[in-house]
């Protein structure tokens, strides 16, 4: 199992949209994949239909039943999307008090990652959605996975993102072994502005060793896909911000097989 976090320290860059759109097509190749919503917005829940307001079991389950030393199987708690091959752990908006009731807890940056474990030879790719800010839910995230993706939209406001979750990387890196790789992925890419053509030559210059080689371009086709709670990837696999993913995800393919780093399991 390969469990990829889809993160950036600034919101509105994407990271819904690509952790929705690598699911549907991961899922549409076969691939048993399991999409995990860490954002108390719980945008990613909404996508597929839920609300944050009522769910009744979410990832939030995970952390109250872990800070009553009560087992809750993660299995109890994953939702069929309603599309082959493709779950998802909702988020619940009772998320954003995680910080406040569980910080000074022992052991609560690995509640997800303990429960992944659980469930391992069930699914081939986890993907988390991560929220905007550092806290319990991104440390979870990046304790979590083997992978970061980072999607960063062609502005400079969302480069600052960039990296100051790079900052962060870098200070999670004394502490894990192995060092967590990541990927840039340029995201809502218009050739027709100065600032996407100059930020994403920015990002060559500066990120190139981690940069995927290629963007997500802007594509009004990604609204009407949420409207339809639909991934656009399975929605119109053949518009353009669908190829462009499905770029993205060849892209991954090929440095798993290359990095050892991505080649290892959860």
């Amino acid at each position: 199992m390969k469990v990829w976090t889809v993160a950036n320290q600034k919101g509105g860059v994407g990271k819904t949209t690509s952790a929705v759109s690598l699911g549907g097509l991961l899922s549409l190749y076969g691939k048993k994949t399991l999409l995990i919503d860490m954002d108390p917005h719980g945008s990613m829940t909404t996508y597929f239909g839920q609300d944050p307001d009522q769910v009744e079991t979410s990832v939030y389950s995970l952390f109250e039943r872990s800070a009553e030393k009560t087992p809750c199987q993660p299995r109890q708690v994953i939702q069929q999307t309603g599309f082959a091959h493709l779950d998802l752990i909702p988020a619940s908006s009772a998320m954003v008090s995680l910080d406040r009731q569980f910080s000074t807890r022992d052991g609560m940056g690995l509640v997800v990652k303990r429960a992944l474990q659980e469930i391992r030879n069930d699914y081939d790719y986890v993907l988390l959605d991560c929220p905007p800010m550092m806290g319990i839910s991104m440390v979870n995230a990046l304790a979590a996975c083997d992978h970061v993706i980072i999607p960063v939209q062609t502005e400079f406001l969302a480069i600052k993102g960039l990296e100051r979750l790079q900052h962060t990387l870098q200070m999670i890196a004394r502490s894990h072994k192995p060092v967590l790789s990541y990927t840039v992925v340029p995201t809502m890419y218009d050739r027709r502005t100065r600032a996407s053509i100059e930020s994403l030559k920015y990002l060559g210059d500066h990120f190139r060793a981690n940069l995927f080689p290629g963007f997500v371009p802007v594509d009004t086709l990604f609204r009407e896909a949420s409207r339809e709670l639909t991934p656009l990837t399975i929605l119109r696999p053949s518009c353009r911000g669908s190829l462009a993913y499905d770029r993205l995800l060849d892209f991954m393919f090929k440095q798993e097989q290359s990095s050892p780093e991505l080649r290892q399991s959860a």
